[in-house]
């Protein structure tokens, strides 16, 4: 097929993909901008108000605060050891060793568990574990935070040492030979020609754990709901609870909901730019 028959046909061809999107993407998520400044219970009534829910969220609402506060934290210590291990356990599995097939699968089969199984499990390991102590994953919020650090972890490495190891063996092995006459050893070798060289994989990575741990509500949900006193309470979760927990409360929760896709954009935004600009100084 010619690129005449290509330009001929391709409005048919799109069109389908285009009226889906239009309808159960751009037009909820125009209406839902549009409801984050009204105050309604059902999109029938809703009434505006202007900024009054986007006030209410952040001053008569401290959970919401706190709950960025927490979601920020969380998502920065994510990003450093799911990368940190992923690329390690990478490394790892790309040596000749005998069976790094097999640990391989391994590795990667948490991340094909469902969200609210994973914290479900983690909940009665961790409690398991601190049964002894007298206490259990809600007790402290500590407690929750590095729960959901562990759960986490366990889900997302195996999945990030996938794209780390198919970035490591597209390095030219002509490169390390190179490295390896001119007298480099394992560390000079690592910095100055393994890391530069998956940049471009280390930008994926490092968006897909911000974007998973950033907007995490499923595993939230089953490993802590939030407790104790909604101190681990994440954003995603927060939002959920506002607008269906507290009645009149569903403009507000609409604005939590406008205001995250903002911060998630931006940052999101910043980071491919940052990750993009150090692979071209690579």
């Amino acid at each position: 097929m010619n690129n005449k028959s290509i330009n001929k046909y391709f409005p048919i061809f799109i069109l389908p993909t285009l009226i889906a999107f239009s309808l159960f993407f751009l037009l909820p998520f125009v209406m839902g901008i549009g409801l984050s400044f009204t105050k309604f219970t059902t999109v029938t009534n809703a009434k505006f108000v202007g900024l009054a829910n986007y006030i209410k969220a952040f001053t008569f609402d401290n959970d919401f605060v706190h709950a960025l506060l927490f979601t920020s934290l969380f998502t920065a210590v994510s990003i450093v050891t799911v990368n940190v291990f992923a690329f390690s356990l990478a490394i790892l599995l790309t040596k000749e060793i005998k069976g790094t097939g097999i640990f391989r699968s391994i590795f990667f089969m948490p991340n094909l568990i469902g969200g609210i199984v994973l914290g479900y499990i983690w909940n009665l390991l961790i409690n398991g574990t601190l049964a002894p102590l007298g206490v259990d994953i809600t007790f402290d919020a500590k407690y929750g935070f590095w729960g959901l650090v562990i759960l986490t972890n366990w889900q997302l490495t195996g999945y990030m040492m996938v794209i780390y190891i198919a970035g490591l063996q597209n390095i030219p092995g002509e490169l390390i030979e190179a490295a390896q006459i001119d007298g480099a050893g394992h560390l000079k070798i690592l910095f100055r020609v393994k890391i530069p060289m998956v940049m471009p994989s280390i930008t994926i990575c490092t968006f897909l754990t911000l974007a998973n741990t950033f907007k995490m509500f499923d595993q939230n949900l089953a490993l802590t709901a939030g407790a104790p006193e909604h101190s681990t309470e994440m954003l995603a979760l927060n939002i959920y609870n506002t607008f269906y927990g507290r009645v009149g409360w569903q403009g507000v929760g609409q604005a939590k909901a406008v205001v995250f896709f903002i911060i998630v954009a931006l940052i999101a935004f910043v980071q491919l730019k940052f990750s993009t600009r150090k692979e071209v100084e690579q």
